[in-house]
């Protein structure tokens, strides 16, 4: 059986131009024997979790991931019981209501903020930057903001509202830039204390809160990487929140990450060590959310740019990694690892997007002005 099992993903990364323990930066180097019967069994949860494990590495993970992506290989949806599991758990449950809403918060955005100080921009920003005309990532972040705040066309007075705050890279940015009052709402603790701290002084005010709970009004609305914590049987809730807390004349910033296709589910290695309950929206399911509440004003996909952003994340965390290695362990450090590349080469084939959506909810008389 070992040596079938071994033949079949052989084969299989062969069609995606991978060898084993060849001598290409994308090539996988394998320690353990058992590795080729566990993927085959495990799909994606056992090729992640056997990293982690140290059972195989690959000095390029992002190329390898690009690879295996591109050529829509078959191992990545290999592990069926698994995959019925996960399929039959999202369907019966919503396993992002209103109970289970700070569990993302408590096992990915509290992880630690010396971790994401040291691997993100100066403003924390832990989205995917604009880099147009950026060389590096403080710029990329930057660039992005402000594309962000004339997209909303913010103007000195106004209240804004953040859904999915963070550490509050958007709401100072704003509140410096454009002499706008902000109230921001996040789900993680150790986000909330950090962004209180970075906003001392400014008219910002952040909230430990479920997005369910606002009922108040704003001139604009923005979301920053929120609703890929939202979940497909909460997206309309979520749109109708956003609806009711926006003036007749204000507009929706909607930043996410989408997928190309309809899920019911999250990849089950994202969802069990980096984002549990997470999914991605696909550009049919935000159309179903929004129809009867918002008239879809503008989209702009510039998801490439998210490869670039996860390199750069990647590469300041390995070069921090000395100063922080004494609160985790190694097998954190490969599961970040696994996490920055996997998400980098996912970028980098194309199979998840970015998008920037601009939401009004009766339509702009004279139509809305584009802006990149």
């Amino acid at each position: 059986m070992g040596n079938k099992s071994k033949k079949i993903v052989e084969n299989l990364l062969n069609q995606a131009g991978i060898g084993i323990n060849g001598n290409n930066s994308w090539d996988i180097q394998v320690h353990n024997n058992k590795l080729y019967s566990r993927i085959l069994s495990g799909g994606t949860l056992a090729l992640g979790e056997s990293y982690m494990d140290g059972w195989w590495d690959c000095p390029n993970l992002d190329q390898f991931f690009t690879k295996v992506l591109r050529a829509n290989l078959g191992v990545m949806t290999l592990g069926i019981r698994t995959l019925i599991w996960q399929f039959l758990k999202a369907c019966i449950i919503n396993p992002q209501n209103k109970v289970r809403a700070f569990i993302v918060g408590e096992k990915h955005y509290d992880v630690g903020n010396d971790l994401y100080k040291l691997m993100l921009d100066k403003r924390m920003n832990y989205s995917c930057g604009y880099w147009q005309t950026a060389d590096n990532l403080d710029d990329a972040q930057e660039a992005k903001l402000e594309l962000s705040c004339q997209k909303l066309g913010l103007k000195p007075g106004m209240k804004v509202l953040d859904i999915g705050c963070g550490w509050a890279g958007f709401a100072k940015y704003a509140a410096e830039k454009y002499g706008v009052t902000v109230v921001g709402v996040t789900i993680s603790k150790e986000q909330k204390k950090l962004a209180e701290e970075l906003c001392q002084g400014l008219p910002v005010e952040i909230r430990l809160q479920d997005y369910r709970e606002l009922n108040e009004k704003f001139d604009r609305i923005i979301s920053i990487g929120m609703i890929e914590h939202v979940g497909r049987k909460n997206y309309r809730e979520y749109m109708k929140v956003a609806r009711r807390c926006l003036k007749d004349d204000g507009l929706f910033l909607l930043h996410t990450i989408g997928g190309l296709r309809s899920t019911v589910m999250v990849e089950p290695w994202i969802g069990k060590y980096i984002f549990p309950n997470g999914m991605l929206p696909s550009i049919k399911q935000l159309a179903r959310s929004v129809e009867k509440l918002f008239v879809i004003e503008d989209l702009h996909n510039f998801s490439a740019y998210y490869d670039t952003t996860l390199m750069a994340w990647y590469t300041n965390f390995v070069a921090n990694w000395d100063k922080i290695k004494n609160n985790y362990d190694e097998r954190f450090y490969r599961m970040w690892v696994y996490y920055l590349l996997s998400c980098a080469g996912s970028f980098r084939a194309r199979k998840n997007q970015l998008w920037q959506i601009v939401l009004s909810k009766n339509g702009i008389i004279d139509g809305y002005i584009s802006t990149r």
